[in-house]
């Protein structure tokens, strides 16, 4: 049933998409005629524009059990949730994020905005600071989308380096163990995001990079509309695509936990709060269990839409 569903998500994003896109095409008439400049500043000139563009190169490497790697070029914005245009509902807004991150100063977004009707966002990172003479990057949060049920979870993390348990199903050639080893830098001309998933039997077997730099800034909606146009729907065919290659090298198709276990949402928690006594263990209460250990990481999940639901 499921493959129904896709297929249909597919014949209404392609019809959506050639209709907007041909809208778009006719708002950009004027915009190339009687617009000769460049109209964004270089970004070394504008530092305190609310939305930076980025381009980089996001690449999978995978060593088991069949070696698998690729890489595709991606443009991302950074935006600041302070000065930004205004956002879809189900983004977190600047002062839920510092609620969250326990931060006081700046939040910027990192996305892949939605283009002409359609949006894909494997991994969208909010980058939470403290207010002081000099902003330090202290705690970011990170929106995982899973592809095609459009689930998602939001979690807190160390930008240093920090180890949380597996929360989603992000792929079905992956099942639900591991640990995810994340470290992001503080964007600024270069950033760049890296996850090694940790695995019981697997051991150090995937990981994911991005490493990307600063185009330029931009506030102009047609602006953005035009820099991103396509950009998620090339994102959804690097994955279905590399999917079909890893069902070609007969890698085991594994099916959503939700059909197995309705508590795996649970015991991600629970595997994750094991994660964060063990480092208290070793750094600050060696007597450290699970019951005493309050400082839970904080997590939530965001249900897929109908028909994935």
């Amino acid at each position: 049933m499921e493959g129904f569903y896709l297929l249909g998500s597919i014949a209404c994003t392609l019809a959506k998409t050639s209709l907007l896109s041909l809208v778009l095409a006719v708002r950009s008439i004027p915009h190339f005629l009687f617009s000769p400049a460049p109209p964004s500043t270089p970004a070394t000139s504008q530092a305190d524009e609310a939305v930076r563009l980025y381009e980089g190169l996001v690449r999978h490497v995978r060593l088991r059990p069949v070696r698998h790697a690729f890489d595709y070029t991606v443009r991302y914005a950074l935006i600041d949730l302070d000065r930004a245009p205004h956002l879809q509902p189900s983004r977190l807004s600047a002062d839920r994020a510092r609620e969250v991150a326990q931060t006081t100063g700046p939040v910027f977004l990192l996305t892949i905005p939605a283009s002409v009707g359609y949006e894909q966002n494997p991994l969208s990172v909010y980058y939470c600071y403290d207010e002081g003479s000099s902003q330090q990057l202290k705690m970011c949060i990170a929106e995982v989308t899973n592809t095609p049920w459009g689930e998602r979870v939001l979690f807190t993390f160390d930008p240093d380096s920090d180890l949380v348990a597996k929360p989603l199903h992000v792929s079905p050639f992956m099942d639900m163990l591991g640990n995810w080893n994340i470290h992001a830098s503080s964007p600024g001309d270069d950033l760049s995001i890296r996850i090694l998933v940790q695995h019981p039997t697997l051991g150090n077997y995937f990981t994911a990079t991005l490493s990307a730099k600063r185009i330029n800034s931009s506030s102009s909606p047609l602006e953005l509309a035009i820099y991103f146009w396509l950009m998620p729907h090339k994102v959804a065919m690097w994955i279905y695509w590399q999917a079909l290659k890893l069902w070609w090298k007969t890698v085991a198709f594994i099916s959503h936990p939700k059909y197995l276990n309705s508590n795996y949402r649970h015991d991600a928690l629970k595997r994750d709060q094991q994660l964060c006594c063990s480092r208290r263990r070793r750094t600050e209460i060696p007597s450290c269990t699970i019951d005493e250990d309050k400082r839970s990481r904080w997590c939530v999940w965001r249900d897929a839409p109908w028909p994935w639901s």
